[in-house]
């Protein structure tokens, strides 16, 4: 079974300049976890609701006031319609991530979750899962952006 057979699509994306009190807006509008930043119409980073809520934190202001840059995570992976859903499994618990955007080119088309996945290849999500790294950036010291 490939990416395109499972993922979502179209992407939900928003501009990197965009207000992160916006981005969540979108992300509430379409019942998502998280957008897929662009800056000319090519995939840049990714912004989560865990993203959102720990720029927020770290900024102590106005989510209007933070912008995606500061809030989504820049070191983007992103993966093929046509990769294996296997394939994208062992990328996903290599890199210790739970979301990977469907690119053509560079352009966002769609996006594919460890969820997606699990309703496919139940046993071996449960055992990917179980090796990621469970601490998240609330647990760490260091500050984001």
């Amino acid at each position: 079974m490939r990416v395109e057979d499972i993922m979502s699509e179209p992407a939900v994306t928003v501009p990197r300049e965009m207000m992160v009190h916006d981005a969540i807006e979108e992300m509430l509008r379409n019942r998502v976890g998280s957008v897929v930043v662009v800056a000319d119409g090519n995939a840049v980073g990714i912004m989560t609701r865990s993203d959102a809520l720990r720029a927020a934190y770290h900024a102590g202001c106005d989510l209007r006031e933070i912008p995606v840059s500061r809030a989504m995570s820049e070191d983007l992976l992103t993966t093929k319609r046509t990769r294996t859903l296997r394939s994208v499994l062992r990328t996903m618990e290599k890199h210790n991530i739970k979301k990977l955007p469907v690119v053509d080119g560079f352009e966002p088309v769609g996006i594919v979750t460890m969820s997606d996945i699990a309703h496919h290849l139940p046993e071996e999500v449960q055992a990917a899962t179980a090796k990621l790294d469970r601490s998240d950036d609330w647990n760490q010291s260091a500050t984001h952006r």
